[in-house]
């Protein structure tokens, strides 16, 4: 067995949150100089031991991570998965030495490049290729090591053009795209990845998948952090769930994967909030995807019909919308999808600060009973993403009393017809050039 190249004992961090009083409002600067006096006073009058009631506050421990331990041998890459909260990004600014412990050990042998966020490790005033040059500084290698890897870096970031501007001018996309070919470029021993891919398209992951895929090739070790379960079983061999802040199971990546989205869809709601999951396109700046409502409640069931709802506000003026419905398989490979504009082509336009829900009904359901992933988006026009949630949720499809002995599933990728509604929520602003109602 190759030597481990990460060892966590009993890992724990804890922060002290501190509850302001209920119907407390917060001080202004005249207020401090008012009542500092006062209270001073209060104080001397009453025996230093005396406090104010009034200003009492409530202090809490909160354990984001608590008797964590596990062993990572050197060359492998291994996906962390659990929901929001459960510890995830805590754990990797631990290992990347970001913030200090308060429990436990960590050991680590060989250097380490983390890509946590957009533009970790980048200075805004330096321009690209300064910034590649002070990353692999920071990583320990010398000058002739950096420039020998450079047109490599600069090649997989595709941003030639903008070398020598400062990166503080780079779109998310740029800033993303020359971060982790910079990570992913300068050999490191472990190679630390957040959910940070979720700025890039489609072209752009498949493409730093396939970089991690030949870093652990390499006998480099990778951890992965994602909720796209397809991205974790193709690159990982092995898998470690959070909850809570604690292990829940570690193993083999497809063992771990199924049942923690098995777990998910045993605890899936009708209603999906929607404001703290990672968003593609646009993200949410113009239009954005608030909740999904199953109306026809849970488990689907194959051959029958099943409604939902997608609620949404816009903050600009959107043209030419349409939303879309997918569903995959635990592979991360796209079944079937339910779009607006597929029948009729219709794509209203949306005036600014319109809060609106669009309805999907579709008479029967053809996925044969198991697990999916499904997802949901908006678009303008033919090309341009305004906001798509990747693995917004899971779902599982039981037999329904249609069920024959033998189900015909449609082929990868197809385009199914469904009904559609739209409605909107702020009678006072007209939606442009539509028929909402």
């Amino acid at each position: 067995m190759p030597d481990p190249a990460i060892c966590v004992e009993n890992l724990g961090k804890k922060y002290r949150l501190q509850h302001r009083q209920e119907g407390r409002r917060y001080k202004t600067l005249r207020d401090a100089l008012t009542t500092v006096p006062r209270r001073l006073w209060s104080r001397l009058s009453r025996g230093s031991a005396a406090t104010d009631d009034r200003h009492a506050s409530s202090v809490e421990d909160f354990w984001a991570l608590k008797d964590v331990s596990f062993e990572i041998p050197q060359g492998e890459a291994v996906g962390i998965i659990g929901r929001n909260g459960a510890g995830k990004s805590t754990l990797l600014k631990l290992l990347s030495r970001i913030t200090e412990p308060t429990t436990g050990r960590i050991d680590l042998i060989g250097r380490v490049a983390s890509l946590l966020e957009v533009g970790t490790g980048f200075h805004p005033e330096l321009t690209g290729r300064e910034n590649i040059f002070l990353n692999g500084a920071i990583l320990g290698m010398s000058r002739t090591e950096i420039k020998a890897r450079f047109d490599e870096i600069v090649a997989f970031a595709e941003v030639e053009r903008f070398l020598d501007t400062p990166v503080k001018r780079y779109s998310s996309g740029m800033y993303m795209r020359l971060a982790f070919g910079v990570a992913a470029h300068l050999e490191p021993e472990i190679l630390i990845v957040d959910e940070v891919l979720a700025v890039g398209d489609a072209s752009f992951q498949k493409k730093c998948l396939g970089r991690m895929s030949q870093v652990s090739t390499q006998g480099r070790t990778v951890l992965f952090v994602s909720h796209n379960m397809g991205a974790v079983t193709t690159l990982c061999r092995s898998a470690i769930w959070l909850e809570g802040g604690r292990v829940v199971r570690s193993g083999p990546a497809r063992q771990i994967v199924d049942e923690y989205l098995t777990s998910n869809a045993n605890a899936a709601s009708a209603a999906t909030e929607l404001s703290d999951r990672p968003r593609y396109g646009d993200q949410g700046r113009r239009l954005r995807i608030e909740k999904v409502e199953w109306l026809s409640g849970f488990p689907l069931q194959h051959d029958e019909a099943f409604r939902l709802r997608i609620y949404f506000q816009t903050f600009d003026e959107v043209h030419a919308i349409s939303f879309g419905l997918g569903f995959s398989n635990l592979e991360g490979v796209r079944l079937l999808s339910y779009d607006t504009d597929f029948q009729d082509g219709y794509r209203p336009d949306i005036r600014k600060g319109s809060v609106c829900w669009v309805d999907i009904k579709v008479a029967e359901l053809p996925l044969a009973p198991g697990l999916y992933s499904f997802s949901v988006g908006s678009r303008s026009g033919d090309a341009f993403s305004l906001d798509y949630l990747p693995e917004t949720g899971q779902v599982e499809v039981v037999m329904g009393p249609k069920t024959p002995g033998y189900i015909a599933v449609p082929g990868a990728g197809v385009r199914l017809r469904s009904d559609w509604n739209w409605h909107s929520g702020s009678p006072q602003i007209e939606p442009v050039n539509s028929t909402l109602s």
